[in-house]
């Protein structure tokens, strides 16, 4: 499994019950005993259940929300959801990883999670997320698969707006705005802000050596040689399992790791150097045609 992007390692260190103790407590969460059912109650709003690994109770609402703000570096562990689940960055990036791979939710954009997507959450920086869990029948129609969607100042709107009537109890309210909720996430624009997970541990070899270190310049003829394979293969093996070329794979992983450190602040000029790009222009170019909007433009965005 693919872990921090900043930090990532194919082997595991600790066992995984000790590295989920460990991220609950890094997030001030406090782990009771495990019950007779196999469940750990975390407190600030997750339950993780080892022997079904579901997360929360089956609530009666056809959507339901939760609130929460999380420090830098904290990391909600390994778990799933018997709903389908809209996770909102008021403010902050999230790094979420799942069996296909990681997906970057950067600031006023969410992420949607089909109901028993195990995944893991990884704050970067501090991060302000507003979550929906939606029912089978109200989010039959977002698919099967993890998306990042754009957010419209309607969505953005309605999003707040459930959170705070699923506060108040304000059952009649939910239920007024799920209709229009979903023919809003329906309409959401998707963006191609995800890191695709390989399986072959030659194509694996490769990917780590780029996720450990995005500013590396090695060209196709040079991964494949680290991995012992020929270039044409490896090429095969990027457009077979990741559905996308090398060049583009690394460019996103290159976006990833600017998110990061845009979030945390660094100028676009040292932004650009870390993800390894030798001049702004070049960063920027890269910037708009993934994402849409320059680098500088973001910036304004995430500060309205």
């Amino acid at each position: 499994m693919i872990g921090s992007f900043m930090a990532i390692s194919l082997v595991p260190v600790f066992s995984p019950r000790v590295r989920r103790l460990n991220a609950a407590r890094c997030c001030g969460l406090t782990v009771r005993p495990e019950s007779a059912y196999g469940v750990r109650i975390a407190k600030g709003g997750h339950s993780v259940s080892r022997s079904r690994q579901h997360v929360g109770s089956k609530p009666a609402w056809p959507v339901t929300a939760l609130a929460k703000d999380y420090p830098k570096g904290c990391q909600i562990p390994r778990h799933r959801h018997r709903r389908g689940q809209i996770i909102y960055a008021a403010s902050g990036v999230m790094q979420v990883t799942t069996r296909e791979g990681i997906w970057i939710v950067p600031p006023q954009r969410s992420l949607w999670v089909p109901a028993g997507m195990t995944h893991e959450i990884r704050m970067e920086g501090h991060v302000a997320i507003r979550t929906l869990y939606l029912d089978r029948g109200s989010s039959m129609s977002l698919g099967t698969h993890c998306r990042v969607l754009t957010a419209t100042g309607l969505l953005r709107e309605l999003m707040l707006a459930m959170v705070q009537a699923h506060r108040s109890r304000d059952r009649e309210r939910m239920l007024m705005m799920t209709p229009l909720l979903l023919h809003e996430l329906r309409g959401a624009e998707e963006m191609a802000i995800h890191i695709p997970s390989p399986s072959d541990p030659r194509l694996r070899k490769a990917c780590q050596r780029m996720l450990v270190d995005p500013s590396r310049t090695d060209t196709l003829d040079q991964l494949a040689q680290h991995v012992g394979a020929s270039s044409r293969t490896l090429a095969r093996l990027f457009e077979s399992e990741l559905k996308m070329t090398f060049a583009r794979w690394r460019q996103h992983v290159r976006l990833a790791r600017a998110l990061n450190r845009m979030s945390a602040g660094y100028p676009i000029k040292k932004v650009a150097r870390d993800a390894g790009y030798a001049s702004c222009s070049a960063f920027s170019a890269m910037f708009h045609r993934i994402l849409g909007v320059t680098p500088t433009g973001y910036m304004k965005q995430m500060s309205v």
